[in-house]
């Protein structure tokens, strides 16, 4: 599947009605504030059920205050009408209060779930989801969800009580007008949910589309320097407004329908109004309807149909809402690929024999990366793994953390399926340093931390020293206190690395795991790397996976992975002595260490062969 099909996948455009699943969902949100939530019920049907009051009141202003000339019942009725609005002023302050504190709760809520889920889903998730569309989950979804069940409440729940106000007053005022009104309210209901349906379809689109344009945001923003220094400009831009084109045209379908229904329920609205008029004035002159009551009766249809008009409105904002949480809850629905068994005990330690038996593996299917890959690792060993790119040599560490598991095969860990164990018991025992370091936000002091929290201010500074990176720490203005901004980028790869190395040695894994770690940064970087690893290694178990080969020439087993296959396996001289394909990879890097020394020197084929035992040595 491509990644254009996973994306038409997750944002699914479902045309069928909200299902009651999912509005049960949503609902189901509230439960943890239901306190909360009663009490903004009861604001909100207080809040409107009292305009149905006032209209009352007027009525009877009309008729037994004006109409009668009786000025002592109008003061009554005045009094009366005050104390309403006093009564429906501290309802309005604790409706929009009350949903001010639940649209924040529930938002919080629906981020920690997502924030949550987040970080048990495995590595595979990510790697098929841009960081922009989950970024949207978070933020624009999460946010439209908690407007649906505050505001979106507060228009529901209003217009309701709106209705049944309106539709009570005017049985009691007159039952043969009321009739006819009753009579339109289905036809206004059959074209609410046609507009309905063809508004859903075109916000789910429209909807679509934002998702792809944060995806192509955070791509364009992360990836500036690339773009700039590739002249990329007009490109992106071209493909930025193909994104936004197709979210326009979506958008405007969704307007123009919500502009249609509102004139359509205008006019339906203006035929019942006419016949209210009509039929009342023939009830006024038959004495069966006062002048109060034709006013009363006009205000009542007034408030039914503000929100039946109003109703694009609130179905616009409902489908983004609802398309947001069915987004929202196929995320967290999303099982992880890795995760505990039932029964998973501590792994306790995992310094003991590590063993790959017979190990298949594949990110997708007919394609794959290990084939019965074997191997067995005595503790405190150093395998190196070196070989071509997409050899399988990451994939082989990512197998080993648990990041990923075997399609077939196992991998045993102290002689028991490490899927017996529990991920989080594997995962703080080993010790990781990546080709490309990432550092967090927040000081170099931060960062070291992170590879054990609890650590004081003098484990951080041996961790820095052992590492080798103290001496740059303490020449920065702050030393350890110096801010490294959004993934470091204050500082320089080689810095980043060798505090990402003193956060593995903070840490005291077990195992310890280096996936080029020394493939972009300087020589003199290299070293200090280096010398850093030597202090780590020690006593531990460790994997490396190569690109510098001056890095490993002291590992136990050299590892040459092609093809997800091991083709040659021996330390630095058995290698060497083979002539094989490590031989060539590092008689090919000794002689461009060579050239950047000393300058070109133009080495024969024949003169190569003769020469290479007496320059490289097989220590």
């Amino acid at each position: 599947m491509s990644e254009e099909e996973k994306i038409e996948l997750e944002e699914e455009e479902y045309t069928s009605q909200l299902t009651m699943s999912v509005l049960k969902r949503i609902i189901e949100l509230l439960k943890p504030h239901k306190n909360w939530v009663l009490g903004f019920f009861i604001a909100i049907a207080l809040t409107s059920a009292l305009d149905g009051v006032f209209t009352y009141i007027n009525k009877d202003i009309i008729d037994q205050g004006i109409v009668a000339k009786d000025v002592e019942r109008m003061l009554e009725l005045a009094t009366l009408y005050g104390s309403f609005i006093f009564v429906q002023a501290i309802m309005v302050f604790a409706f929009v209060y009350l949903a001010g504190v639940l649209g924040e709760r529930v938002q919080y809520d629906l981020r920690k779930m997502i924030f949550d889920h987040l970080q048990d889903l495995s590595l595979s998730y990510y790697s098929q989801t841009s960081v922009g569309r989950l970024m949207s989950r978070v933020t624009s979804d999460t946010g439209r969800v908690a407007d649906l069940l505050t505001w979106g409440l507060l228009d529901t729940t209003w217009a309701v009580t709106n209705i049944i106000t309106s539709v009570i007053f005017m049985a009691i005022i007159n039952w043969r007008l009321a009739a006819i009104v009753f009579a339109i309210i289905p036809i206004l209901i059959v074209v609410g949910i046609k507009f309905r349906q063809k508004i859903l379809v075109e916000f789910r689109a429209s909807r679509r589309a934002n998702s792809k344009i944060t995806g192509a945001y955070n791509e364009n923003i992360t990836g500036v320097r690339v773009v700039k220094a590739l002249g990329r400009e007009d490109e992106n831009l071209e493909e930025f407004q193909y994104l936004t084109g197709d979210m326009y045209r979506a958008s405007y379908k969704a307007a123009w329908l919500s502009a249609l229904f509102l004139p359509v329920v205008q006019i339906i609205a203006a035929v019942a109004l006419g016949a209210i008029v009509w039929y009342g004035g023939i009830q006024s002159q038959a004495g069966l309807l006062t002048v109060g009551g034709i006013h009363a009766f006009v205000s009542y249809l007034t408030f039914m149909l503000w929100p039946i008009r109003d109703i694009a409105r609130v179905y616009a904002e409902m489908q983004h809402s609802i398309a947001s949480a069915e987004r929202i809850f196929n995320l967290v629905d999303t099982p992880s690929e890795v995760h505990n068994l039932p029964n998973a005990i501590d792994a306790k330690t995992l310094l003991g024999e590590i063993e790959f038996d017979h190990v298949d593996f594949y990110y997708e299917e007919r394609k794959p990366v290990l084939t019965d890959f074997t191997l067995k690792v005595q503790p405190g060993e150093m395998i190196a793994l070196v070989g071509p790119t997409g050899g399988g040599k990451s994939t082989i560490v990512n197998l080993l953390c648990r990041f990923y598991e075997p399609k077939h095969g196992r991998i045993l860990i102290n002689r028991r399926d490490y899927t017996e164990y529990t991920l989080e018991s594997i995962h703080e025992r080993i010790g990781i340093v990546l080709q490309t370091p990432h550092l967090f936000s927040g000081t170099i002091r931060d960062n070291i931390l992170y590879g054990r929290l609890d650590s004081d201010h003098s484990d951080v500074e041996e961790a820095a020293k052992l590492a080798g990176a103290h001496n740059f720490i303490t020449s920065l203005p702050k030393g350890y206190d110096e801010k490294v901004g959004e993934g470091g980028n204050l500082l320089s790869t080689g810095q980043k690395q060798l505090i990402s190395l003193a956060r593995a040695v903070l840490s005291q894994p077990e195992l310890f795991i280096m996936d080029e770690a020394t493939s972009s940064v300087d020589t003199l970087t290299e070293a200090l790397i280096q010398k850093g690893m030597e202090h780590l290694l020690t006593g531990r178990t460790s994997f490396v996976v190569a690109h510098r080969l001056s890095t490993i020439r002291r590992a136990d087993r050299i590892l040459v992975i092609e093809d997800g296959r091991i083709t040659e396996m021996g330390n630095h001289a058995e290698l060497l002595r083979e002539r094989g394909h490590y031989y060539r990879l590092y008689t090919q890097q000794f002689r461009q260490e060579l050239e950047q020394h000393y300058g070109a020197i133009e080495i024969t084929e024949d003169k190569k062969s003769k020469s290479a035992p007496e320059v490289i040595s097989a220590d």
